[in-house]
């Protein structure tokens, strides 16, 4: 199993080789993220709520690859800013928890500041 630092240089070699770092901006990062995230979401459209939570084969394999291009990138965008993911998330995290104390907000999906 890699580790976020020695994929985001997976990532970067595979790029180099193809010369694609010319394409890659923030901006244009963001954009593919965007993308791949809806292509994520394809998969579940028009499933219910139980269809959703057993997926065949096929969208489990689909599921897998558009995981894969999500998380391509988060860490291509990251390394851009020489950010390190994993600390985001977890100052994310940290934020989240003082946000959403958890004996106010236990049960419920309403955004913090309608608390």
């Amino acid at each position: 199993m890699a580790t976020i630092e020695e994929l985001q240089n997976r990532i970067r070699e595979f790029n180099h080789a193809r010369d694609w770092e010319q394409f890659h901006s923030p901006k244009n990062l963001a954009i593919g993220l965007s993308v791949e995230c809806s292509e994520l979401l394809d998969i579940f459209k028009w499933l219910t709520e139980e269809q959703s939570v057993s997926l065949d084969e096929k969208q489990l394999t689909n599921l897998k690859e558009e995981i894969g291009d999500v998380l391509i990138y988060i860490l291509s965008l990251a390394s851009k800013f020489g950010l390190d993911p994993l600390q985001c998330a977890s100052d994310k995290l940290d934020l989240n928890d003082k946000k959403y104390p958890a004996d106010r907000v236990r049960g419920s999906a309403r955004k913090y500041n309608e608390y």
